[in-house]
């Protein structure tokens, strides 16, 4: 994997750690001594097509990867191609796919000529929120939220057929409300890994979401804005039949 130094701090970035301080990092043998529970980095790098919708940012899964410093990585749902420009930058070897291409990541099928990966990202669609197509086998348009989550769950079961020994998986989630109801969409992932053998590699990361569309928005009403979503990353759970 090609070593980068990481880039220096903007004017914007120190004024902002002088403005809301984090709490201070313990020294460790991390190879990225600033990847916390909390990525806080502002911006989205060069990585991927930021017009595309749902897009994120690349930071934290080159972070990620630069951490984890995986031999191989598969993206069952690149979309935008961000983790496939973050690859291109380390040097690690990436297989990318999209149902917009015909691979339907709840099918089994379409993993079967798959080889091992040591690392996977997926950041999928979100039940009830953007539409990326008629397609019915977009996550986007399950029936409900429950349906939503027994779809990732084949996903996720699928994805882990084709992770290595030590391999890790790693979820990018929001939320968002039905009906004036929370989803709990980063629970539901959890717990569908979990049925399928997964847990915790690490802490989960709070990924603050610099430059969300929601944050332009004016609301009328009360509420307490969401400016994050989650990371898990994913092992196979060693400790399960103890």
């Amino acid at each position: 994997m090609k070593e980068t130094n990481p880039s220096p701090e903007t004017s914007d970035e120190m004024q902002q750690k002088e403005q809301f301080p984090m709490p201070e990092i313990p020294r460790s043998a991390s190879p990225v001594p600033s990847l916390t529970s909390l990525h806080a980095t502002p911006g989205r790098g060069p990585y991927g097509d930021s017009r595309y919708r749902g897009n994120c940012s690349g930071l934290l899964i080159k972070d990620l990867l630069m951490y984890f410093q995986p031999r191989s990585v598969l993206d069952p749902m690149q979309g935008g191609g961000t983790c496939r420009d973050v690859c291109r930058e380390l040097d690690i070897p990436y297989t990318g796919h999209d149902l917009k291409s015909g691979f339907n990541a709840m099918n089994p099928e379409c993993f079967c000529n798959l080889p091992k990966f040591d690392f996977v990202w997926m950041h999928p669609p979100y039940w009830n929120m953007v539409r990326y197509s008629d397609d019915i086998r977009c996550l986007s348009n399950a029936s409900s939220v429950r349906s939503w989550e027994m779809r990732m769950r084949h996903v996720i079961r699928n994805c882990a057929s084709v992770m290595s020994p030590r391999g890790h998986m790693a979820i990018l989630i929001g939320d968002g409300k039905h009906n004036g109801r929370y989803l709990a969409l980063p629970f539901r992932v959890l717990h569908a890994a979990a049925l399928e053998g997964l847990w915790l590699a690490a802490p989960e990361i709070i990924r603050f979401s610099h430059g969300a569309t929601s944050s332009r928005k004016v609301y009328s009403s009360k509420l307490i804005p969401r400016l994050h979503d989650v990371c898990f990353v994913l092992e196979r759970d060693r400790q399960r039949s103890h």
